[in-house]
């Protein structure tokens, strides 16, 4: 094989190889928080009173955890559903069963607080039945 050809080859691999990764860090690591065990259970008012009395702290303890909130459907737009006017859950898509003033257990990932806001953000977001 010449060294031209090595190279040609050598580089086809390599653009392979960052395709690939590319591919899984996009996709194919995508964690599925529906088969996920929940790590905490709360009410709304019990965490924004955690992440209002200490933000630091509440964020190591509940940040990229699956946790379920707890509280009265105050908004429902599209696909994003407000608790409590103040925990905002984004499902992946719209679930025409949710409706105002209804009691509901969301389960979620918390992705951030807001701490000019006083909101709290959480990702991934589904019913959960098992209350």
């Amino acid at each position: 094989m010449s060294k031209k050809v090595k190279i040609i080859v050598i580089l086809l691999i390599s653009v392979l190889l960052v395709a690939i990764s590319i591919n899984y860090i996009f996709h194919g690591g995508e964690r599925d928080l529906a088969t996920e065990e929940v790590e905490f259970s709360v009410s709304s008012k019990a965490i924004i009173l955690e992440f209002a009395s200490n933000v630091t702290t509440a964020t190591k303890k509940y940040s990229d955890k699956a946790i379920v909130v707890s509280g009265k459907v105050t908004s429902v737009t599209d696909s994003i559903v407000t608790i409590d006017n103040l925990i905002i859950c984004n499902f992946k898509s719209p679930d025409k069963s949710i409706s105002n003033e209804q009691s509901i257990s969301v389960k979620g990932r918390l992705v951030g607080f807001d701490d000019l806001m006083g909101e709290l953000k959480l990702d991934q977001c589904s019913i959960n039945k098992n209350n």
